[in-house]
């Protein structure tokens, strides 16, 4: 069966996260992906631990599927050869700081005037707009600024750091396959193709679309968002996190009445559902009471008790805890290929075949003949 991308072709500058795991998915879902490396270093996550034989195990999760040539952009001949290049694929995709490709004579302006079909999707931490554009950042200085940060933690604790890359992934990668599939169906009237300008500091303030969209619009009636002290990020006793008496964790989503009338139900406090959803001392008072409850069991106990109740708790895996969930077994997500188990992406159209990651440039002289530029031998 043909994947929904087979044949758009994509040509991937990028580093690091967020443009890789953009391509990854798009890779996944059949497009021809051929990453642009510097010969000799190529991409940086290449060589960061934990390394797997002479790779990093980071860089072989984030690029199968993929061709690489090697290309200089730093010297008049790769800039020459990018600008041959680009006329035979549909999608380019980069994360350089903004206007570098522009001082080396590769910008959009430049390439689309080779291809004017191309589709240009430049990811950065700021944008390509604004005062900010030119400043580095990783993902911890994007969500700062986007506010999501902040919105997570204790009332009068510290903002919580996330264990995951929010604004690489779902600030970046993901916006920038929206922005490239929402480009890629404009060509189809216009054909032309497009700048797509991804702001990883914008795209995190989705993650905060309904709580500050919410905010602004009540105005001067409203109240700035709180930490801890709102309904789904700490205020209310029935959402969130109860150590168990093996120092584990429950995740309690009990949000509406009827499941959290249910978990009162079941550990036998039915009064604790009137303070539950009360964001001040009431809700205070359940909160600890849960506290003191559930630190009366272990983490496998209270998943037994709560596994046919279909309350919305579950235990907190860790580890590699989740490799074994028969959930996730049943999904997919893992693929065992070449002795090895591949994560796979989330969307899935059929089978995927896993080809390892490539060697830095290791299809260049394919890649060139394919476009024509150069010559069989």
């Amino acid at each position: 069966m043909s994947l929904p991308l087979a044949g758009l072709k994509v040509l991937d500058l990028s580093r690091l996260l967020p443009g890789p795991y953009a391509t990854l998915v798009l890779a996944d879902l059949g497009a021809q992906v051929d990453k642009l490396e510097e010969p000799g270093s190529g991409d940086y996550t290449r060589h960061s631990p934990p390394m797997k034989d002479d790779t990093s195990a980071l860089f072989l999760g984030l690029n199968r599927n993929k061709r690489s040539i090697g290309v200089d952009l730093k010297s008049p001949e790769g800039v020459a050869t990018l600008k041959g290049l680009v006329k035979h694929y549909d999608v380019l995709v980069e994360s350089f700081r903004p206007g570098v490709l522009d001082r080396l004579g590769a910008g959009y302006e430049v390439l689309s005037r080779e291809n004017p079909r191309l589709i240009f999707c430049s990811i950065s931490g700021y944008g390509n707009t604004g005062p900010d554009r030119l400043k580095a950042g990783h993902d911890l200085n994007y969500i700062a600024r986007s506010g999501a940060l902040a919105y997570g933690g204790l009332d009068g604790g510290a903002p919580a750091m996330p264990g995951v890359q929010m604004a690489d992934i779902g600030g970046g990668s993901l916006f920038a396959i929206v922005g490239i599939l929402a480009a890629l169906h404009e060509r189809h009237s216009t054909g032309q193709g497009r700048f797509v300008d991804v702001s990883m500091t914008d795209g995190s303030m989705a993650f905060l679309h309904m709580h500050l969209a919410a905010r602004l619009l009540m105005g001067a009636e409203g109240t700035p968002l709180a930490r801890g002290r709102e309904a789904l990020n700490g205020g209310f006793a029935c959402y969130g996190l109860y150590k168990t008496k093996d120092d584990r964790y429950l995740a309690v989503g009990s949000l509406e009445p009827k499941f959290f009338a249910g978990v009162c139900a079941a550990i036998e406090r039915p009064d604790l559902l009137e303070g539950a959803y009360d964001v001040g001392e009431g809700g205070k008072k359940v909160r600890a009471e849960l506290e003191e409850i559930f630190t009366s069991r272990t983490q496998a106990e209270w998943a037994s008790l709560f596994k046919p109740l279909d309350l919305c708790v579950e235990p907190v895996l860790e580890g590699d805890e989740l490799l074994n969930d028969p959930q996730l077994q049943a999904r997919g997500v893992f693929a065992k290929e070449g002795g090895v188990i591949w994560l796979r992406t989330p969307l899935r159209f059929g089978d995927v075949p896993i080809v390892p990651p490539p060697a830095i440039g290791q299809q260049t002289e394919e890649i060139l003949r394919e476009c024509g530029l150069l010559a069989a031998p």
